[in-house]
């Protein structure tokens, strides 16, 4: 079996899926897609930069989003078909895109609302992250309570936990690490998420979803917010939770091995993914869809 899994916000780079583009039509035609869709030039941020303008939230979201597509779409046209599909976080957007669940220029138009949205709720509620190394959940958890103001938010595999909460919050949990030998790394980023403080984020997201009618997935979507395979009337609720609850990815990964996936696709931008799902089963298979020397070798694996 073939989970399919989209990154999410972190894996963008300037020059993304520019090969892509290059090389197949239907990739052009994708990016093409999300400019019309969204009113200005993505692509030509997404191809040429600069940098910072990638960076900000409300672009790079739906910009990762766009290049997952891309590659997605020349994968399936080139025969790869998957089991199962799953996202980190702002990938479970492009994950329901595979699945059929959501048209991709509805997928766009509420990614570009979810991306202003969270930034919105760091200024307000301002907030950081930080990633525990080579502790168990356990030893996480007990240390983010002791803290205060600090959530679990990413379960990205064993031994790699991501912290979420406010600025003070953050330099106890990180003072605390050090003071009992663990190592700790603060990630740049421009807010908590997936704690409590994106509330407000969530509710303004709320009317995007709620407008739109989700289809009953064709291949099973498999969420790492719930860790289940949820149904098209559980989607919406699903996402809206996506923004304040922590991200299981880790423990998805585990439960599709367990549905009898034995091979993971990582579609989309960067490597990240494959890396984490390693960790969780040393001897997974994973392959990489992001530009045309990966798609010469997908009749090993479609």
């Amino acid at each position: 079996m073939i989970a399919l899994m989209f990154p999410g916000q972190g894996a963008q780079q300037v020059g993304m899926g520019k090969e892509l583009a290059e090389a197949y039509q239907v990739a052009r035609e994708t990016f093409a897609e999300a400019d019309d869709a969204l009113g200005y030039g993505l692509s030509e941020i997404i191809f040429t930069g600069p940098a910072e303008r990638l960076v900000p939230t409300d672009v790079c979201q739906p910009a990762i989003l766009a290049m997952s597509v891309a590659a997605w779409r020349v994968a399936r046209d080139h025969g790869l078909t998957g089991d199962v599909a799953l996202g980190h976080s702002l990938g479970e957007y492009s994950a329901l895109v595979a699945c059929g669940a959501i048209d991709y220029a509805e997928a766009l138009r509420i990614v570009a609302e979810r991306g202003a949205a969270m930034h919105a709720a760091g200024l307000e509620r301002p907030g950081t992250m930080a990633a525990l190394l080579g502790q168990d959940d356990a030893v996480v958890e007990g240390l983010c309570d002791e803290a205060g103001e600090v959530w679990p938010a990413n379960y990205n595999c064993p031994g790699q936990v991501v912290a979420s909460g406010t600025m003070d919050g953050i330099d106890r949990f990180v003072d605390l690490a050090g003071e009992r030998g663990y190592k700790s790394s603060r990630l740049q980023v421009g807010g908590a998420f997936h704690s409590p403080l994106m509330a407000p984020a969530a509710d303004r997201l709320a009317p995007a979803l709620e407008a739109w009618t989700p289809v009953t997935p064709g291949i099973r979507f498999l969420s790492t917010t719930t860790v289940e395979v949820e149904p098209a009337d559980r989607l919406r609720s699903v996402l809206l939770d996506q923004l304040t609850s922590p991200v299981r990815f880790g423990h998805a990964v585990a439960a599709a091995v367990d549905m009898g996936v034995d091979r993971f696709v990582e579609i989309g931008p960067g490597r990240v993914l494959s890396g984490l799902v390693r960790r969780v089963k040393r001897d997974a298979a994973t392959s990489q869809i992001s530009e045309p020397a990966h798609v010469a070798a997908l009749e090993d694996i479609a």
